[in-house]
């Protein structure tokens, strides 16, 4: 690096000693203010139909806020981080027979979670780390976990407070997950797009009057130049593995 320096301070006076000439030449000039150009006309938004009757219903149903206790889950000395995690993930797998029975589309689940026991094969148990920080402004971590919903590609992403001795979830929220991050007090999911080189990212925050989790963005973003002569993809990209867990760990 010292040895680009000398060139660094010759172009540097070259540079002032160029700008003093120009000076010294338009000492002569009469000065004042220069035109820049015409100016671009303003162009107000343009409302489309008018006319058009406003829809009185949504088009289809989203739960943005979802809230459930968490039954037959103790919380040792209203201490979250005390809660076991297979105990949470069986008490979702009792209290929703529909999703995890025998034909329940993650029915898999079930005996994989099996595996997180002792004496199981670790590799095949679908819970992920739990993550805990504080996400409602209270002063108290949250704990959020994740695991795989078998046979499918989905992941379960759940977070869940303490409220009056008890476990309560306050984000319920399944997709193929690329990844999950904690920024703040906000959960940021990323999922495949149909199309190559985008992705969608969904951020869910604390509602005080919900109390619970909300998403309040959604965005389809592009995440890469998409191959010459590629054409983008008409069905759902396959997610990569979950293992990869939020960013910012609260330990």
């Amino acid at each position: 690096m010292s040895v680009r320096r000398p060139a660094r301070r010759t172009a540097r006076a070259a540079a002032v000693a160029a700008l003093l000439s120009v000076a010294a030449a338009g000492c002569g000039d009469r000065g004042g203010l220069e035109a820049a150009g015409a100016t671009p006309t303003a162009v107000s938004p343009a409302r489309l139909w008018p006319d058009l009757r406003p829809a009185s219903s949504p088009a289809y149903p989203y739960s943005v806020a979802t809230r459930e206790i968490a039954k037959g889950v103790p919380v040792p000395g209203d201490d979250i981080r005390k809660v076991d995690p297979v105990d949470v993930v069986r008490a979702e797998i009792a209290a929703h027979p529909d999703d995890y029975g025998s034909k329940g589309a993650y029915h898999a689940t079930v005996d994989r979670v099996r595996e997180c026991e002792p004496g199981g094969v670790p590799a095949r148990c679908p819970l992920l780390r739990a993550y805990y920080r504080d996400l409602t402004g209270d002063g108290r971590n949250e704990m959020t976990l994740g695991f795989r919903l078998y046979p499918t590609n989905q992941t379960a992403v759940r977070v869940y407070t303490v409220e009056k001795h008890r476990l309560v979830q306050v984000l319920s929220d399944n997709d193929a997950i690329i990844g999950v991050e904690l920024a703040g007090r906000a959960l940021i999911e990323r999922s495949p797009a149909g199309t190559a080189g985008y992705e969608y990212r969904t951020t869910w925050v604390w509602d005080p009057d919900r109390r619970a989790m909300v998403f309040s963005r959604d965005e389809f973003l592009r995440t890469g130049r998409v191959p010459h002569g590629r054409e983008p993809s008409r069905s759902p990209a396959p997610s990569a593995p979950a293992s990869a867990g939020p960013s910012a760990s609260g330990g």
